[in-house]
């Protein structure tokens, strides 16, 4: 179970390799124009919209990646089903779609509908298609249907997977939305006990996409709270209006970018360049913004536990912000930008502190994740299983000549080869520097002929499963080999 969650972690990186840029994007604009959100400025519509595209639709990015990167051999018809299988519970469930259905007028249909198009979602779509990949791709139809065998069986299939899947979410997705929303209105009178724990459930619904729901009835107007509207509009009560935003802003400017300083420095030295680079824009949208999910979607998966103790040092956070009466607000998400607007309205109370705070969360987040992180192994990127020999795989990178295609073609041919050839490789997959493959019979692989080859090392990670190291030049002789 593990494994396979983190291989939907490893999944997401291609899709949330994107969104930092597409956050600060968004953050500049919004910095821009405020209060019209582009409508009073040319230039911050722009920026506004081009963001958008990108963190709107984050549903339909994951199903693409998940399908992708699920599929045994990460084909590009994976992807297209992926796309498909999002596209038939997005249509099949949106609210015109389900008035139809249920034949009931348009403002009858419950407010869960609104919500389908969520990262959940996205991800259920993407191991679905996944898996009709993984079964029918070679599935050979009779000749008079044989242009539909193989790779064009698996779209088809997908939809019909999701359409079922539809008819379940149909009835299951608006009682857990509602059911959410009650539980929500049920926690909203505990004082500073529930702000925090609606900053715990806020972060733990988030793979789920059902955070929306909580988030409705504590930030806008549904149980009467409001927290955002009477905060920025001035009608509240000092020190209380604001207490369900003002403990993110530690979390989000300070919190994360800390846990994901702990992840660069457990990271694996020959790895540290590749996770430098995706959690440094992370990191800086995260502060400026406030917009976490590049970082938080990089090791929800790779390490579920690590993700509750985040969900939980969030609750902690809006605790202690509540319990002290500091407030501050947002308009877009709890990152600096929002700090500097609403820190000079008549509402916040003590918004500096909220920066202390974050400067004493910062060093939380980053001992209990270094700590947690070496203590339990967690494979946070950068940290992915490797032989004892892994180690000198930057050394051995340094002395092999400029990679070219004939050395990656030829290379590509006789690990195959040492690996039994093609009837005998199931899977075919990659990391930064590993080869990870899974064979019908391990005892068809011939070890020396792929040490042969030069590759640093061989790792056997179970009965049928064998990872070949190769170096930083993997994904071009796993390239070579799904092409043979």
């Amino acid at each position: 179970m593990m494994n396979y969650l983190q291989r939907i972690g490893r999944s997401l990186m291609l899709p949330v390799a994107v969104l930092p840029a597409a956050a600060i994007l968004l953050g500049i604009g919004y910095g821009i124009d405020h209060e019209g959100w582009g409508s009073g400025n040319q230039l911050a519509a722009f920026l506004i919209k081009a963001g958008s595209s990108i963190l709107d639709h984050l549903g339909v990015l994951f199903a693409v990646g998940i399908a992708l990167g699920m599929s045994k051999d990460r084909d590009g018809s994976a992807a297209l089903s992926g796309l498909v299988a999002f596209l038939v519970v997005t249509t099949l469930l949106g609210p015109d779609s389900v008035a139809v259905i249920m034949g009931i007028p348009p403002e009858e249909v419950n407010a869960a509908f609104s919500k389908i198009d969520n990262p959940f979602i996205g991800i259920l779509s993407g191991l679905i298609a996944s898996i009709m990949y993984n079964r029918f791709s070679q599935t050979k139809l009779i000749d008079a249907l044989a242009f539909f065998s193989g790779r064009r069986l698996v779209p088809i299939m997908s939809a019909l997977a999701m359409i079922a899947a539809s008819f379940v979410l149909l009835f299951v997705w608006p009682v857990v939305y509602s059911g959410l929303v009650a539980f929500g209105e049920g926690i909203s009178s505990l004082g500073f006990i529930g702000a925090g724990l609606y900053g715990f459930f806020n972060r733990l619904l988030i793979p789920l996409g059902l955070h929306h729901a909580l988030n409705s009835v504590f930030w806008f107007d549904v149980a009467g709270i409001n927290d955002i509207g009477r905060f920025w509009s001035g009608d509240g009560v000092k020190g209380v209006t604001g207490m369900y935003q003002a403990g993110f802003f530690p979390v989000m400017m300070f919190g994360l970018p800390a846990a994901a300083l702990a992840m660069y420095h457990t990271a694996k030295s020959q790895n540290k360049k590749q996770v430098a680079s995706l959690f440094l824009a992370a990191s800086f949208a995260a502060f400026l913004t406030g917009v976490t999910e590049p970082i938080e979607f990089a090791f929800m998966f790779a390490a579920p536990a690590l993700y509750v103790v985040h969900a939980a040092l969030t609750g902690l956070s809006l605790a202690i912000a509540s319990l002290f009466n500091w407030t501050a607000g947002f308009g877009f998400s709890a990152g600096l930008i929002d700090f500097a607007l609403s820190s000079r309205l008549p509402l916040a109370n003590n918004p500096y502190m909220l920066l202390v705070q974050g400067l004493i969360f910062a060093v939380i987040y980053y001992t209990v994740f270094r700590f947690l992180i070496t203590k339990y192994n967690f494979k946070t990127p950068g940290r992915e299983d490797a032989s004892e020999q892994e180690g000198a795989i930057a050394e051995a990178a340094a002395t092999i000549e400029a990679s070219s295609e004939n050395k990656h073609s030829l290379m590509a041919k006789n690990i195959y080869e040492g690996l039994g050839g093609k009837e005998n490789v199931i899977s075919i997959d990659n990391c930064v520097t590993r080869l990870r493959i899974e064979v019908k019979d391990m005892k068809a692989v011939n070890q020396q002929a792929i040490k042969a080859t030069g590759v640093p090392g061989i790792n056997i990670v179970g009965p049928n499963s064998i990872q070949v190291i190769v170096g930083p030049s993997v994904q071009f002789v796993a390239d070579e080999m799904r092409g043979t």
